[in-house]
């Protein structure tokens, strides 16, 4: 079993610790269980075939059985009301709260940073403008940007950018970045929770900036358009496919040149006007 701080999925950590001591003898799931305190002897093989959950009482039980105490219990705990969570904004306070625990304990914890740098749009704008701009200041960059982000976020950005390996600094001042085009790491069970809840808060900011340059930006810097379409559901999967087709293209574009003189943001919008629920009536 890894570290408790190395986990993001709780289901994973009960099976790496049963894994790891079932080959003690007198070790099953249910003599776990019992060590647990829980009635049903096949509860936490359920549990991690994602039959069961565990819950806010079950949880520091389980925590115990395994040998977690103090901070690794309280991890593990936050793991499972992560799961347990419905609302995105219940998921988005959960994870504040594990960033916290693993900066709080000087843990690096990729999941969390991945959070913490794709939680807000100036993030990314950091990144991008920063190795733009040799040799700049937090104030310099803060007024190259057009929604203005304070000199103090500027600093603050670039601190957790260099600490988390998505930006470096040469003897000279000069940020560099480690990877030209970035997104977000392949979804595995473990991350997706993560990535869904991050995603969603991050798309409607792009959405709400989408609106402002709409509003307020001259028609020679932007270019928004879009189509209204009656489509199939089949026609639907095939658009997406196309839209990653097009958005793997346009990377390819951006990234052919080491030199950026403007910071763009691209949204790729589709969703549905009517009811998917209430089928249209076809014409006979």
């Amino acid at each position: 079993m890894r570290p408790i701080i190395e986990y993001i999925d709780y289901r994973e950590c009960i099976r790496d610790y049963y894994e790891e001591r079932k080959a003690r003898k007198g070790f099953s799931w249910a003599s776990f269980a019992e060590s647990a305190g829980l009635s049903s002897p096949v509860f936490l093989q359920y549990v991690c075939e994602g039959k069961k959950n565990l819950g806010e009482r079950s949880a520091p039980q389980v925590a115990s059985a395994m040998g977690l105490a103090g901070f690794e219990s309280t991890f593990f705990c936050k793991l499972v009301a992560l799961d347990n969570a419905k609302k995105e904004s219940d998921k988005k306070g959960i994870l504040e709260e594990i960033a916290e625990l693993a900066r709080i304990h000087k843990v690096k914890l990729v999941t969390a940073e991945e959070y913490q740098f794709f939680k807000s749009w100036k993030n990314s704008l950091i990144r991008e403008l920063a190795p733009a701009m040799d040799g700049a200041t937090p104030k310099e960059i803060s007024r190259a940007t057009r929604y203005r982000v304070k000199t103090g976020e500027v600093r603050e950005i670039l601190d957790f950018l260099q600490e988390a390996g998505y930006l470096t600094q040469d003897e000279q001042g000069h940020y560099r970045q480690a990877d030209r085009s970035l997104r977000m790491s392949h979804p595995s069970r473990s991350t997706k929770t993560v990535q869904k809840a991050v995603a969603h808060d991050l798309q409607v900011q792009m959405a709400e900036l989408a609106v402002d340059t709409l509003k307020n930006d001259p028609a020679q810097d932007r270019n928004i358009t879009g189509l209204t379409l009656g489509i199939t559901r089949e026609a639907y999967a095939k658009i997406v496919e196309e839209l990653a087709e097009c958005r793997r293209r346009i990377v390819a574009i951006a990234t052919e040149s080491a030199k950026t003189e403007e910071v763009y943001r691209l949204n790729m919008q589709l969703f549905p006007l009517t009811n998917m629920a209430t089928p249209l009536k076809q014409p006979l």
